[in-house]
């Protein structure tokens, strides 16, 4: 695929005005308090593995609506002191998998916690052992359109309030040093990470790569691929929701979040993506850290300063984006700030 967006010195640039309703901060405090007002109900399980210089741990915690999540916690064997930690969310489709799967962030000396994603996990990788107890109305497949036309039946505001909360599971999680989390994902694992700094204040560093569900009616109106199709297709047939779903969406745009942000952040993009078209990761890029705030923790910004911001840029790939490259910037840039 070619190039197809908006030329390099424009997206540098690029800052749009992203609808962001009145209510927004307001929804997502309801959302975590109510979330928080279940017991977190850590369980910390070891896992019996082959490896023999990595110990891994099977890990539940209650997310949305008091709802079990699972995870894979990977640290050195052997390691006494408490660990940074770094909790990566995944891509669309994927689950936690076999905790032997991703093993780079505890060969690096970092503890490491995979959130699964809720009623995803079968579509690529090992699979998923969440379930999404959730329900919703008529919906496209996939997980786009799962309650669309009302913010507070959207699968995504289950997804990220999980999120959060596997943040704080992280903090209690045994061998963690709870003032050094970081957060990091790929596509929508980035989308994700980008609405857990909106929501976390005290943060060391936030890492999405190629993130996803960025300006999300851009991104609908300017590429056909999936999973925003999945939008697209719901409203070639609910030809009446147009304003409906775009102001549920509103609540869950990336963008809105990323404005909150308060610590350091090493995004990437890629110039050829159709899934995660490149203005729209711009956008959040250069809306990160924006809003202002009062926020304070170890990595935050200066109140009334933007944090220390950076991306990489992949002119000629697609949705791969950066790979082992990019995971190999990822370590050098965190190991700096932990």
């Amino acid at each position: 695929m070619a190039l197809f967006d908006l030329p390099l010195d424009q997206l540098r640039d690029y800052r749009p005005d992203v609808a962001e309703p009145e209510d927004f901060d307001a929804f997502w405090e309801l959302t975590l308090a109510e979330a928080r007002g279940h017991d977190l109900a850590l369980e910390v399980v070891p896992v019996d593995t082959p490896l023999t210089v990595v110990e891994a741990f099977d890990v539940t915690f209650a997310g949305f609506g008091g709802h079990p999540v699972k995870g894979w916690l990977t640290r050195p064997a052997g390691v006494e002191e408490d660990l940074p930690v770094v909790v990566e969310y995944l891509g669309y489709g994927g689950g936690r998998g076999l905790p032997h799967e991703r093993l780079t962030w505890a060969a690096a000396g970092y503890a490491h916690l995979v959130m699964d994603t809720r009623g995803q996990g079968s579509s690529w990788g090992a699979g998923g052992a969440t379930q999404d107890p959730g329900g919703s109305g008529p919906a496209a497949r996939g997980v786009m359109t799962r309650g669309v036309e009302d913010p507070a039946e959207h699968y995504y505001r289950r997804l990220y309030t999980d999120a959060v909360r596997a943040v704080d599971a992280a903090r209690q999680l045994p061998g963690v040093d709870p003032a050094r989390v970081a957060i990091a994902g790929i596509s929508q694992g980035g989308g994700v990470t980008l609405a857990v700094s909106g929501l976390v204040p005290d943060l060391v560093a936030v890492m999405p790569d190629v993130p996803f569900l960025c300006h999300v009616r851009r991104a609908v109106e300017i590429t056909d691929a999936l999973p925003y199709g999945e939008i697209t297709q719901y409203l070639s047939v609910h030809r009446h929701a147009v304003e409906a779903v775009f102001r549920t969406w509103s609540y869950l745009d990336a963008v809105n979040f990323a404005r909150r942000a308060t610590a350091p952040a090493l995004f990437s993009v890629a110039l050829m993506d159709q899934t995660c078209p490149p203005s729209t990761v711009y956008a959040a890029y250069n809306h990160y850290g924006t809003a202002p705030t009062t926020a304070q923790g170890p990595g935050a910004a200066v109140p009334g300063t933007r944090p220390a911001t950076e991306i990489l840029t992949y002119p000629f790939n697609q949705h791969e984006g950066g790979q082992a490259h990019q995971v190999e910037a990822q370590l050098r840039w965190l190991r700096e700030r932990v």
